[in-house]
């Protein structure tokens, strides 16, 4: 077994005891190194974030002192969520591994398939409002903090 991906294992193994979350767990990896760890602590924390792999890179940031994990590599013991998945490509990781498919998750009451039909949807405009509306409002208001970030030559995008 990859030693990192074990590692993502007993994680969630772990978390099997502590019924602190799911049985999901995550460690980000750079030049061969574990700079972060995560397990789910979803309950504990009543927290719907706080997934696994969102705990490991929320730990590798601060390993880091940085947003961005670029070089770095995602392990986790299930394939990620969309959130999840958003994350890591916000954190610019650029390679996962991960042991259970989401098939799996699905199939021990965990709930995924309805946000990935939902973006799904997205690309259509065939917005589901029994998932979540989403609605344009005040756009006019809104935008001047986002005129006045492109103006300014001082702003850094992430």
């Amino acid at each position: 077994m990859n030693k990192f991906m074990k590692v993502a294992t007993e994680l969630s193994e772990d978390n099997l005891k502590t019924k602190v979350g799911g049985p999901f767990g995550a460690c980000v990896v750079k030049n061969g190194k574990i700079i972060g760890k995560g397990s789910n602590h979803v309950l504990k924390n009543n927290d719907p974030t706080a997934h696994a792999e969102i705990m490991a890179i929320r730990d590798a940031c601060k390993t880091l002192k940085s947003y961005d994990l670029s070089d770095c590599i995602l392990y986790t013991s299930c394939y990620p969520c969309p959130m999840c998945l958003s994350a890591t490509i916000w954190a610019n990781i650029k390679t996962v591994y991960y042991g259970n498919t989401k098939e799996d998750a699905s199939d021990i009451g965990f709930r995924d398939e309805h946000i990935y039909e939902f973006i799904d949807k997205l690309e259509d405009n065939k917005i589901d409002n029994s998932v979540l509306k989403l609605k344009s409002i005040d756009r006019e208001k809104t935008i001047k903090a986002f005129d006045e970030f492109k103006e300014n030559e001082n702003s850094t995008i992430y």
